[in-house]
């Protein structure tokens, strides 16, 4: 049997998907800037660039969503994924608690997202557990 063309080796696979992010990111950065007004598209940019480490720019995309969807507890949960990724930790909770005000309810997930590792310490973190009856 013939070895399949498209088997890639792990660093080329990861090498692939960096430039497939990389894509992603430029496509839907372009259609943030023709379309201010495409949240569907500034949301996944936002996203990509939390994937690629671009923090900074993803914080940025993440206050835009939040200022145009200011009821979104999902825009909130991301603007606090962003803060704790650049180091705003109480902004984070902030956003964190506002997300919740708003019905973000899944704590589990709360828990486990990488995204808010640096938050699991602090008292008011804990507290969200809690209050989403999260382990």
């Amino acid at each position: 049997m013939a070895p399949d063309p498209l088997d890639l080796s792990a660093p080329a696979q990861a090498r692939a998907e960096l430039l497939g992010l990389e894509f992603l990111a430029d496509f839907f950065g372009h259609a943030a800037e023709r379309r201010p007004l495409d949240l569907d598209s500034l949301s996944e940019l936002a996203q990509i660039l939390t994937l690629l480490g671009r923090h900074p720019e993803a914080l940025r995309r993440d206050r835009e969503l939040v200022r145009q969807l200011p009821e979104d507890p999902t825009a909130h949960y991301n603007l606090a994924c962003s803060l704790a990724l650049v180091g705003h930790g109480s902004e984070a909770l902030d956003a964190l608690e506002r997300a919740v005000e708003l019905g973000y309810d899944d704590g589990t997930h709360l828990l486990e997202d990488e995204d808010l590792a640096t938050l699991r310490h602090e008292g008011r973190f804990r507290e969200l557990l809690a209050r989403l009856g999260a382990p």
